[in-house]
């Protein structure tokens, strides 16, 4: 197993990494919208909160060698439900591929983010 850093996304606020890479599987924890440059939350709506997590994902990914295309599932997590079209709207710009997926509300996220995602890719053999 090889653990996944990168400082163009968040560095872990606890006791986690960014991802694991496991053979050709990578397993990202959540990323949550948070500027990596500051360290600090991306103010604004669902679109700008979910265009940041997106950056963050794919910053995690190229340092494991991999790219949206290479994803196979993925778990969003929603501060409000009521948020899903708009959330789609940007998910779908980059999760060209449609991989599989989960898309939950959920009470509160870290820092009073909006939006979370986290992903598992698969590298070509």
């Amino acid at each position: 197993m090889q653990t996944i850093h990168t400082d163009r996304a968040p560095a872990a606020i606890g006791p986690y990494s960014q991802a694991i890479l496991a053979g050709n599987q990578l397993y990202s924890s959540g990323q949550i919208p948070i500027d990596p440059a500051t360290g600090e939350l991306v103010q604004g709506d669902i679109t700008a909160q979910a265009e940041q997590v997106m950056k963050n994902l794919s910053a995690v990914l190229a340092a494991a060698g991999m790219e949206f295309t290479h994803v196979v599932k993925t778990t969003c997590f929603l501060a409000d439900m009521a948020d899903f079209a708009a959330f789609n709207a940007v998910y779908e710009r980059y999760f060209t591929g449609k991989p599989a997926r989960s898309c939950v509300a959920v009470k509160q996220l870290p820092k009073n983010a909006l939006v979370e995602v986290e992903v598992i890719a698969v590298r070509e053999a």
